[in-house]
């Protein structure tokens, strides 16, 4: 009986994680469909307005690790709470936010509860599993990073439009309160086991596969969010269509999030190298064909479709390649895949707003095409033999 109760309360505060997980995603990616509300209500162009994305990732990018080391020694339940009280603290600021500057500075705080909670969580749920369940709780934290992009980024985008912006920040931090209390109730306390020494990081990094793994995603990601960081513009602007239907519109790219999921879930061990080449292609293939697609709804569908896919297998790849790579430092190699992910996005969002400034709106998926073929073909050239390399420490 004992037992029952305890697997049961270890699976429920894995829930939880997962869910944490989908507060934290939905909070980095919402401003994306609500960029021209904030940028309306501030008097600024869109252009400018996206760096809240930018400011925000590269915020992640260069507190992920210095961060994770501060902390490395905090048990992990107290270390949660605090980071989840920042979080709140700092959304209840961009709800209120009197200025754009406010707001920019409610974001990084944001940004520094989310440097840490990455490097973290997908460890911590590995940790609280049973034996032999590992996976499956790895799988809760993937699905709650996907439901993010399903759910969370179109209902806060909707909350956005009819009730304002500030709404969808309060909201968040409303429920990020009803998570923390839930995770004070039923996780247990968790002892650092990876406590990080400053000496040990260059060799961590100095691996191969780990230097590789960075390159390419931070190329990648900056080519995908030149493009995504400015959908709802471009697609308001350029395909003419309403909000309503751009908010489906984002709801497809999430849903397909779930089928790349199942597609990694099945292939990834039996192609290791078609899993990650193939959707970059049919990534290329969608960016380049974002303008054409904006025409009719039907093909803007079938293109969120297959965008949504294949960028979320690219990262589920990516990231069960980084713990595979590092198994003896998992917060080490997380935080700074984390960080380097997250200069993707600060990247690319960049340098969508460059191209929306010098070139226009219609040309952002050519601009992010580029960076992803560049990303294809140093793949191809230099990094096929490492990839499948089984001997990777």
């Amino acid at each position: 009986m004992n037992n029952s109760i305890n697997r049961s309360r270890i699976w429920s505060s894995i829930l939880c994680l997962a869910f944490a997980a989908f507060i934290f995603n939905t909070t980095e990616f919402v401003p994306v469909g609500l960029l021209p509300n904030i940028a309306e209500s501030f008097s600024m162009d869109v252009a400018h307005a996206g760096l809240l994305l930018t400011i925000y990732a590269w915020s992640v990018s260069l507190l992920s690790l210095p961060l994770t080391v501060l902390t490395s020694k905090m048990e992990r339940r107290k270390l949660l709470i605090f980071l989840f009280c920042l979080f709140i603290g700092s959304h209840i600021l961009a709800g209120f936010a009197w200025n754009f500057y406010s707001l920019m500075a409610a974001r990084i705080g944001i940004a520094c509860a989310h440097a840490v909670f990455w490097a973290i969580t997908t460890p911590l749920a590995v940790r609280l599993a049973p034996n032999g369940k590992k996976a499956k709780a790895m799988g809760f934290i993937v699905i709650g990073v996907s439901m993010a992009t399903i759910l969370g980024i179109p209902i806060g985008t909707i909350i956005g439009q009819l009730v304002g912006w500030r709404v969808t920040f309060l909201c968040i931090a409303s429920i990020a309160f009803c998570v923390m209390i839930l995770l004070l109730r039923l996780l247990p306390t968790v002892p650092s086991m990876d406590i990080i020494s400053i000496k040990d990081i260059p060799t961590v990094l100095k691996r191969p596969i780990l230097l590789n793994i960075y390159l390419l995603i931070a190329i990648i990601i900056a080519g995908h969010f030149t493009a995504y960081t400015y959908i709802t513009p471009f697609m308001k602007d350029v395909g003419g269509f309403s909000q309503n239907v751009i908010v489906a519109l984002l709801l497809v790219v999430g849903f397909s999030g779930m089928i790349g999921s199942v597609i990694f879930a099945r292939y990834a061990e039996k192609n290791p190298t078609a899993i990650l080449v193939m959707p970059m292609l049919s990534l290329i293939i969608c960016l380049l064909s974002l303008y054409v697609c904006s025409f009719t709804l039907y093909t803007a569908i079938i293109q969120c479709l297959i965008w949504g896919l294949s960028i979320t297998i690219i990262g589920m790849v990516m990231q069960s390649k980084v713990i595979d790579a590092a198994p003896d430092a998992t917060d080490i190699a997380t935080s700074v895949y984390s960080g380097i992910y997250n200069i993707g996005i600060g990247g690319g969002a960049f340098i969508g707003s460059k191209v929306l400034i010098l070139l226009s709106k219609e040309d952002i998926g050519f601009v992010g095409a580029i960076f992803v073929i560049i990303a294809l073909l140093f793949f191809c050239l230099c990094s096929r033999k490492l990839w499948n390399n089984k001997t990777i420490l």
